[in-house]
């Protein structure tokens, strides 16, 4: 039974247990920290979620397929792509030069012969790695050989987007009969959706939910008492004895105590007026987006842009104590001022990641390191060799390049949000909590509006979603719905960014097809559009078909000339996308008025003045070639979708997200 509460989900009878998910989904979470910076918001969980499940389906799917078609990767191959003549993409990612582009043959033996534990393990997932990228071309190109274009599919694409058409059209809008003149039946919905059956397909369970809001936005009062309160901070900051600690201790949001360069503070506007003043003033405080903004400038200085170092760590923990690893530092510093060998000295002493690339970092700008490696790096200067203590251990610091020059500043920084205060967030949540215990046997909707409260929809959300409409951070609300019936109203008051929401679970959508009740609301205007189109065909026809002019004079419309409309392109200058009407006019013949085609906007009839063919392809092999690139790469994602639809899938993601 533990065991089972531990599935995330299982494909085709193979488990996937947390304890495996979660280092991917980290994976790629920190992975959106560096690209993006910053904290996570839900979007971004959500997202390293879905990529780690898209990954866990890759991996069972494919690996199946591989093994039933007999695609393998042997070890000739495997040492080809690591270290032969035309290694992986990925050896050339991890492995290249970045002044040369080409690859250090040395790093990557070194790196292959180590027999440093971490070091083989990475060795051994790196080689996982170019495996299944090696698979997985395969698997690419088979699909991709087995596609093809002929020539008359070629000369089709190409007649598609070349030839022209000239035509006149007179249109009838939908918007010209009034909604309350539309009576819809039940056939009239049955109509439609046994028209459009496969549009309702549902590809995985959804749920919908109606849900009210209670404001925990700060007030007047809330905003008044924010700015007595920076205003007093300013005051005190102009007399602190230490600027650092005063910073720390009063600003809700913590920016470094150490030299940042232009562009890191956020806001473009105060970062150039924080920038423009000389070491001791201040600036602010003032409100800037939702919070206050107060600043001392307590030094400028120019500064590379970025550096590059080697060291060699020494964690005192494993050479016993901090005195003993502040002698080996000094001595080691003794050995390489001395000319030793820093390389070899780091892959004897050095606990560092790097020490197999003889302690070598790539290039870091500020920020990117520990306050006290970084100011050792930036304040020194090429050629320097130094010992420097940090929460990591000593580093016996080489600085090997120093490149740009920009202003930097050194700065303590305050930022006051303005919140709404514990007194607001109390009312707000006991209005939010009386209205939970009371609506439970009552019609949500109709005590909502006797209580002058909004109700919000949240239509067809799935079931690891990170957004919902007009909700920021609502996943405990998702994972509640799912565990719910149709009709109960959930059992919390869920908190977002600025209000209390209470909700109630409307709908439970299937996956498959989706029943007519359940698309009822949502295709209602289509339905009536449905019902209108038949009006005004029968307004249209009643005009006769001698001319377009004498349709417009009985119907009051005019007659609108389109000139050069190509068929992969059908949109109408001043009306919109018109697919069926533009489609058509390139099966219909020059001069004949048409019967009523009906659109998305309205009701059309037309007559073609004329075509004008393009001339013979020019060079049919490119032709093709552009159409098989295309082609292939939705093939491969087709083949991969038609594995997930013939696997037997268990998605139990929702009860730990």
């Amino acid at each position: 039974w533990s065991a089972n509460q531990k599935v995330v989900g299982t494909v085709d009878g193979n488990d996937i247990s947390i304890d495996d998910f979660q280092p991917k989904v980290d994976q790629s979470l920190n992975q959106y920290k560096q690209q993006f910076g910053g904290s996570l918001n839900p979007q971004m969980t959500a997202m390293a979620v879905d990529q780690a499940w898209n990954a866990e389906l890759a991996g069972v799917l494919l690996n199946k397929e591989y093994e039933r078609l007999g695609l393998t990767v042997s070890e000739d191959e495997l040492f080809d792509l690591l270290q032969g003549q035309n290694p992986s993409p990925i050896i050339k990612q991890y492995f290249s030069n970045p002044q040369t582009g080409q690859i250090d043959r040395a790093t990557l033996m070194n790196f292959l012969k180590s027999k440093d534990a971490q070091a083989l393990q990475q060795s051994s997932m790196l080689q996982q790695q170019i495996k299944e990228q090696s698979l997985q071309a395969k698997y690419s190109n088979l699909i991709n050989n087995s596609v093809y274009v002929t020539s008359l599919e070629a000369t089709d694409e190409y007649n598609n987007r070349n030839k022209l058409a000239n035509f006149k059209y007179v249109g009838l809008d939908y918007s010209t009969v009034a909604d309350a003149s539309v009576k819809l039946t039940d056939a009239d919905y049955s109509a439609y959706y046994d028209e459009n059956k496969a549009r309702f397909n549902n590809p995985q369970e959804s749920r919908s939910f109606d849900y009210v809001s209670f404001s925990i936005r700060p007030t007047a009062a809330d905003s008044a008492a924010v700015k007595a309160q920076i205003e007093k901070i300013a005051a005190d900051f102009q007399v602190s004895k230490n600027d650092s600690l005063f910073a720390a201790i009063n600003s809700d949001v913590k920016v470094p105590y150490t030299y940042l360069s232009k562009g890191k503070l956020g806001d473009p506007t105060l970062d150039s007026a924080v920038f423009a003043l000389p070491a001791g003033s201040y600036y602010g405080p003032k409100l800037i987006g939702n919070s206050y903004k107060l600043v001392k400038v307590i030094d400028t200085r120019f500064s590379p842009d970025s550096v590059k170092v080697k060291h060699i760590l020494i964690d005192p923990a494993k050479v016993g104590g901090d005195d003993k690893a502040v002698k080996l530092a000094d001595s080691l510093k003794g050995l390489i001022s001395k000319g030793g060998n820093f390389a070899e000295l780091a892959k004897t002493y050095s606990v560092d990641g790097s020490k197999d690339q003889g302690g070598s970092l790539p290039s870091f700008s500020r920020g990117q390191m520990v306050p006290e490696f970084e100011n050792a790096a930036f304040n020194g200067k090429a050629g320097d060799l130094k010992v420097v203590k940090s929460q990591f251990g000593y580093h016996i610091m080489s600085i090997e390049r120093q490149m740009g020059n920009s202003k930097v500043a050194k700065l303590a920084y305050i930022e006051k949000s303005l919140g709404a205060s514990s007194k607001t967030q109390q009312a707000a949540y006991k209005a939010a909590s009386s209205f939970l215990n009371e609506v439970k046997d009552k019609d949500f909707a109709k005590y909502a509006q006797e209580k002058g409260l909004k109700v919000s929809v949240a239509d067809k959300i799935g079931a690891t979603q990170g957004f919902a409409a007009g909700l920021d951070n609502p996943r405990k609300l998702i994972q509640d719905a799912y565990a719910a019936d149709k009709g109960d109203v959930l059992p919390e008051i869920y908190t977002m960014t600025n209000e209390y929401v209470v909700a109630r679970l409307t709908a439970v959508n299937p996956k498959g097809a989706l029943p007519l009740e359940a698309v009822k609301k949502e295709i209602q205007p289509l339905v009536l559009n449905a019902v209108k189109a038949k009006l005004l065909k029968d307004k249209l026809n009643a005009a006769g078909k001698a001319s377009l002019d004498q349709i417009a004079s009985k119907v009051g419309a005019p007659v609108n000339p389109v000139q050069n409309i190509v068929f992969a392109n059908p949109v109408i200058p001043g009306v919109a996308q018109e697919n069926k009407l533009v489609g058509s006019v390139f099966g219909a013949q020059p001069g004949k008025v048409s019967a009523p085609v009906a659109g998305d906007r309205g009701v059309y009839v037309f007559t073609v003045d004329g075509f004008t063919n393009p001339a013979p392809i020019a060079n049919m092999f490119k032709q093709k070639e552009s159409m098989l690139l295309s082609l292939g790469q939705r093939s491969g994602q087709a083949a991969f979708q038609a594995l997930i639809d013939h696997a037997t899938i268990k998605d139990n993601r929702v009860k730990f997200y």
